[in-house]
């Protein structure tokens, strides 16, 4: 392509602080927020995964492009999202009747299973990585920290956001799809309370007040810790916990829907299945798709949609720098001028 050809394809504009190249059939762009770290950085495999991905409460990766010339200068990615008004973390504030609230989850969870049907564990599902349109459709966001099941056992505990990291990830122990329903149980909860079930300062905060609140676990489930780890845990004060109808009593929720199935107890049924210690006693994504307060909104074409097909090495565990992507030759073939 004609060097002056490409180079008037793209514009720059300011936002804030940073000067962004974009494509030129994007216009009337505005800023509509940032990530936790200003300019959101990302990982070459979370992005191949956006692309393998394709399900309604997935979001869908449009296009990406680099505006550098060659691949000695490439050192920017940009990604075309699908705009969604707001993300979980604003609609906990308000007061959802058992509809919202239950056809919410329902969403949540079948594009939990359309990820974990292809050995994707997400590892970070909390609000702000979930985004929702007015009209009450929901979808999953950002795989920086999603893996295949197949990656090894012992993955790394620092992987979820500490307020929704299952008790299996706070202890170092392996860990297997049913981890993300911990996170999904802890989203429930605050949409119920309207504020963070387990707001630990550390991991070792968070624990107590995991065990403070559901009880200190079994010695069945203390005997599958390693021995440091079981030494502290068993030395810690013990806990009786609290009944769900105590946590989560009648009053937090909304008034009872005229659906037999959308009511206070069944909501409460399913928080006391998905807020398990035990993951081998926690509630799966299908159990959790067949729960009553779930099941209202099944969906054969939304819940076994045909799973992404994804290849092992776009799931590369590794970190990598600028220059090592360089060398991704047939990656960065793609993403010239968004052929993605």
């Amino acid at each position: 392509m004609n060097k002056n050809k490409r180079e008037r394809e793209f514009y720059s504009l300011d936002v804030g602080d940073s000067t962004f190249t974009v494509l030129k059939r994007y216009q009337n762009l505005r800023p509509i927020g940032s990530g936790a770290q200003g300019i959101v950085k990302v990982q070459h495999g979370s992005i191949l995964l956006m692309k393998c991905v394709n399900h309604k409460n997935i979001i869908g990766l449009l296009s990406v492009f680099t505006p550098q010339k060659s691949f000695e200068e490439f050192q920017d990615v940009y990604l075309v999202m699908e705009l969604m008004d707001a993300n979980l973390c604003q609609v906990i504030q308000m007061e959802l009747d058992h509809e919202r609230l239950s056809y919410l989850l329902y969403q949540m969870l079948c594009g939990i299973k359309h990820l974990h049907a292809a050995g994707i564990i997400h590892r970070d599902l909390k609000p702000s990585n979930i985004v929702v349109k007015s009209d009450c459709t929901l979808k999953i966001l950002d795989f920086g920290l999603a893996r295949t099941a197949a990656t090894g056992l012992l993955m790394t505990p620092y992987v979820v956001t500490r307020y929704y990291r299952a008790p299996e990830v706070i202890l170092g122990m392996p860990y297997r799809a049913n981890v993300d329903i911990w996170s999904v149980g802890c989203i429930l909860a605050e949409m119920v309370r309207h504020k963070i079930l387990f707001p630990g300062r550390d991991y070792i905060d968070q624990w107590n007040k995991v065990i403070e609140q559901l009880g200190t676990p079994s010695q069945d489930f203390l005997m599958k810790l390693n021995q440091s780890v079981r030494t502290y845990v068993e030395n810690r004060p013990r806990y009786a916990g609290y009944s769900f109808e105590k946590l989560f009593p009648d009053v937090l929720f909304p008034a009872d829907s005229d659906h037999s199935k959308l009511k206070a107890s069944q909501a409460r049924d399913l928080l006391s299945k998905m807020l398990v210690i035990d993951a081998s006693k926690r509630i799966s994504v299908d159990e959790a798709l067949q729960h009553p307060y779930i099941n209202v909104w099944f969906d054969p074409a939304e819940v076994e949609a045909p799973p992404p097909k994804i290849l092992d090495k776009l799931l590369d565990e590794r970190e990598h720098t600028v220059e090592e992507w360089k060398g991704q030759m047939d990656y960065l073939e793609f993403i010239q001028l968004g052929q993605i």
